[in-house]
This record gives structure tokens, C-alpha cells and sequence, in this order.
């Protein structure tokens, strides 16, 4: 861990300088309050820092203020205000300021260490909270096998995408793809084969789209890919691109490989604002049952026949699904 040593004394900048080093700490030096600042602006900045109180330009007690200002968007920066003012007022204004910890010069060197040594468990605690609060994060937004977005967060990024869509006056594609005969694949090959074609498909899918596309596992071997501004001819020319790239290469598990396809449904929201997420979830399922009906390994996109065709599908639940 590096510390931050903001002193305008070279004397104390060296002395504990060296105490630091000394206990495995990298340092950064300073010499005004101003050079620190511009120091701590940085994306790679030090969480720790040791700051004189009476520095030039800007103070310590100016600086632990701004660093405080600055903080609710960044990591959290442990200050340990040196001082040679002495005094419960000092000590109280200093805390008030924003400072963690407070010492008086000169000071003990072994205080001095307990103080570091504090302030990284506190560091370190408050690193391991911000990942744990993302591993949650992510838990909750993402599907635990392919690391897609889950069907909640993709149907969510949908809504965003179609308001702003009729807000931009721009159309939205949506693809609803699914791996064909994918209980085939699970019989034949095995669970733990279908498990990797599912991972494989998603990175396949994902390393193909844009930076502001979506991906996301619908559900089972389904999944949802959302393209802002993408008209009907570039959908089913980029969702042509996808399918070959899906079906090009065999998925590789424990020895075994397959070819694997998926069968595509397009929808694509206009700009007039009358379509939702139910309807455009819907044509793009109408799509995806008239691609599976004509032979699979095919797209196709919402008609007012293959409507017709899903709303039988709906009706006939108890036949087998072509998928």
C-alpha cells in the first residue's frame, strides 16, 4: 500500500518517509497542500495519506475538507492529520474537518506505526465490503452460468433502451435466439457438455456485439439480444452474421465436440411509441417459432402470419415444441 506524505519540512518528509518504508510502505511525497491535491485527483491516487496541518497554499484542515467533499464518488482516503498543535480543540476541529486519526509532533515512531497499521485494516475492510457489495451486485443482475445479463436485467435494459428509442426518434431491434435440439445435446452428450455450449454461445454472442448492445439468458437455451438503432435489414444481416459465427466452430467439453445452431426471431420497434416490451418480447417469439417450424438454423422476423403461427403454438400447448 502507498501513503501519501504531505509535509513542506523535508526533514519530517524524510524522517517519516523512511519509518515508512521501513514498515513496507510506499510513499508518495509532497510538499504543499495544492501538489496534494492534484495528487489525490488521480484515478490511481493513495488511500492513505499523512498530512501536515500548516502547509502552504492550502492547509491541512482545507485539504482534509475537500478530500471529504470529493469522496462520496471514490474510494474511501484515510487521513492522519501531524501536527504540533496541541489541544482537545485542535483535536476535535481536526476530526470535524474530516481527518481519521490525529497525531502530534513530535511523535513516537511506534505510535506513528500503530496509527498506519489501524488505518490499513480499515482500508483493507472497507476493499473487501466494496467487493463483496459487488459480487452481490452482480449476483443479482447476472446469470451464474454464463455471466450474460439475467432475464431480469436484460428485460429492464429493454425498457431503457425502448424509451430511449422513442425519445431519439431511433428504431430498436430486438433477437430472440435459441439453441436448436439443445435437450438432444443434453441427452446425448451429457449436462455438464450442454452446460459449456451455453457458456460458449454466450461468448460468441457477446464478443460479436457493440459496446451499447445487450445480451442476456432469457431462460434455459433462450437468449435476448437487444441492438439500439438497428433498423429491420441490419437486424437480420447482423443476426444472419451471428447465427454462422454460433454454428461455424463445434463447442469442445472433456473430449467431446458438437456443432451447435440456434434459430433466430426478430421484432424491431418503431418510432411512433406504440410498441411495449410485452408486444416486442412477443413478435420476437412469433419470429423465433416460425424460424424453428421452417427447418431451424434460420431467422426470421415478426409477421402478422407467424402470429398467427405462435398464437397456435399457445393454443396447442400440449403438443410437443419444435424446439
Amino acid at each position: 500500500m502507498h501513503a501519501l506524505v504531505v509535509d513542506d519540512s523535508a526533514v519530517y518528509r524524510k524522517l517519516i518517509g523512511d519509518h515508512l518504508h521501513n514498515w513496507g510502505f510506499g510513499v508518495i511525497p509532497a510538499e504543499t497542500g495544492s501538489e496534494a491535491w492534484r495528487i489525490l485527483e488521480q484515478p490511481d491516487a493513495p488511500k492513505l495519506v499523512l498530512l501536515d496541518w500548516v502547509l502552504p497554499d492550502l492547509d491541512g484542515i482545507e485539504l482534509c475538507q475537500r478530500i471529504r467533499l470529493a469522496g462520496t464518488s471514490g474510494p474511501y482516503v484515510y487521513v492522519i492529520l501531524l501536527t504540533s498543535k496541541e489541544g482537545r480543540q485542535n483535536m476535535l476541529d481536526a476530526m470535524q474537518a474530516g481527518a481519521d486519526d490525529y497525531l502530534v509532533k513530535p511523535f513516537d515512531e511506534l505510535e506513528l506505526k500503530a496509527r498506519l497499521l489501524v488505518g490499513k485494516r480499515i482500508l483493507d475492510l472497507q476493499e473487501e465490503l466494496v467487493s463483496a457489495r459487488e459480487s452481490m451486485r452482480r449476483a443479482a443482475t447476472h446469470d451464474n452460468l454464463t455471466g450474460l445479463l439475467n432475464r431480469g436485467e436484460v428485460v429492464a435494459m429493454l425498457q431503457r433502451e425502448l424509451e430511449r428509442g422513442r425519445r431519439d426518434q431511433k428504431p430498436l431491434a430486438v433477437i430472440l435466439g435459441d439453441i436448436d435440439h439443445f435437450k438432444s445435446v443434453n441427452d446425448t452428450l451429457g449436462h455438464l457438455f450442454g452446460d459449456e455450449a451455453l457458456r460458449e454461445v454466450g461468448r460468441r454472442l457477446r464478443a460479436q456485439l457493440r459496446v451499447y448492445d445487450g445480451v442476456g439468458r432469457y431462460g434455459g437455451e433462450e437468449f435476448l439480444l437487444i441492438l439500439p438503432n438497428c433498423d429491420l435489414p441490419n437486424v437480420l444481416l447482423r443476426g444472419n452474421q451471428l447465427r454462422e459465427v454460433i454454428g461455424s466452430t463445434p463447442v469442445v467439453c472433456s473430449g467431446k465436440e458438437k456443432l451447435v445452431t440456434m434459430s433466430m426471431g426478430v421484432a424491431v420497434a418503431t418510432c411512433d411509441g406504440k410498441n411495449d416490451v410485452e408486444m416486442l418480447l412477443n413478435h420476437a417469439d412469433a419470429g423465433l417459432y416460425a424460424a424453428k417450424e421452417s427447418g431451424r438454423n434460420r431467422i426470421e422476423h415478426f409477421t402478422p402470419a407467424a402470429k398467427k403461427t405462435a398464437a397456435g403454438r399457445a393454443r396447442k400447448s400440449e403438443k410437443p415444441s419444435p424446439k
